[in-house]
């Protein structure tokens, strides 16, 4: 697995959180309703990054809307941010959703972005959706998200095989709020502090030997040579290499797997 191109692209993402770039021909825009985060990536018709925006929220639980209404308001505010910086309305979207999703969550999905304005082209399974970025072709890819934990087994690039849990990184936070006796939010803010990163890292180990063996459960009878990981709770080190270990399969994570999901729902945007 070579993360090279992936990282050029996700580092573009990254530079779009501050500055729009130059683009060409009909915006697209991918919208992630995440558990912790929504997050909308603007792509051109080179589906390069154009313009992110991004909040914390809480909003879904375990990948599912459960304040419909409060989705809504943040998809218009991000949206009105992004069309203020760019200059042009944005008319076309698509939006991932967790594995294995019903059609009545699904549709829930559908409704917060259309409220917004948007026409939804696209619906994609988050797992998939990440590949778009990172372009593996066998193997598996694993999205730890704030609620779940969902893998798309990949056979000559095609999905083969998808499942999702609810274990990610509200989990996280539960642990370590358990841990240091302080509240969700107070967690929370520990769990993103850079500098404490390592200590927190250590102090969770047991949450991500349970994701890992989510994921080795699932792959058993596959053959999986390769696993790359994306979502925001892959930010803290040495998780690659707690499934590493637990699962036996070669891990790897590119260098923001934060932005990697939505990017690649804006990649599924039809024109």
């Amino acid at each position: 697995m070579n993360l090279t191109d992936a990282n050029t692209l996700i580092s573009k993402a990254e530079s779009a959180l501050e500055t729009c770039g130059k683009y060409s021909g009909e915006l697209r825009v991918g919208v992630d309703l995440g558990t912790a985060y929504i997050v909308l990536v603007a792509i051109d018709a080179d589906q390069q990054p154009v313009a992110v925006e991004m909040e914390f929220a809480k909003v879904l639980k375990d990948g599912l809307v459960v304040d419909y209404m409060g989705a809504c308001t943040i998809v218009r505010r991000l949206k009105a941010k992004l069309e203020e910086r760019l200059g042009t309305e944005l008319v076309k979207a698509s939006i991932a959703i967790p594995p294995g999703t019903g059609h009545k969550d699904t549709n829930t999905h559908r409704y917060v972005v259309e409220s917004a304005g948007f026409e939804v082209t696209a619906v994609v399974d988050e797992p998939t959706a990440a590949n778009a970025v990172i372009g593996l072709r066998d193997g598996v890819i694993v999205d730890i998200g704030g609620g779940t934990t969902g893998l798309s087994i990949l056979k000559d690039g095609e999905v083969i095989y998808t499942a999702d849990e609810a274990t990610g990184g509200t989990h996280v936070t539960l642990v370590l709020a358990g841990h240091y006796k302080i509240s969700f939010d107070e967690a929370e803010v520990l769990k993103k502090d850079v500098s404490r990163q390592r200590e927190v890292s250590i102090a969770v180990r047991p949450v991500f030997e349970k994701m890992a063996s989510i994921v080795k459960r699932h792959i058993e009878g596959y053959d999986v040579k390769e696993i790359c990981l994306v979502g925001g709770t892959c930010l803290l080190p040495d998780v690659e290499s707690i499934f590493e270990k637990v699962t036996g399969i070669n891990t790897l994570k590119p260098k923001q797997p934060l932005l990697v999901t939505p990017m690649g729902i804006a990649m599924h945007c039809k024109e």
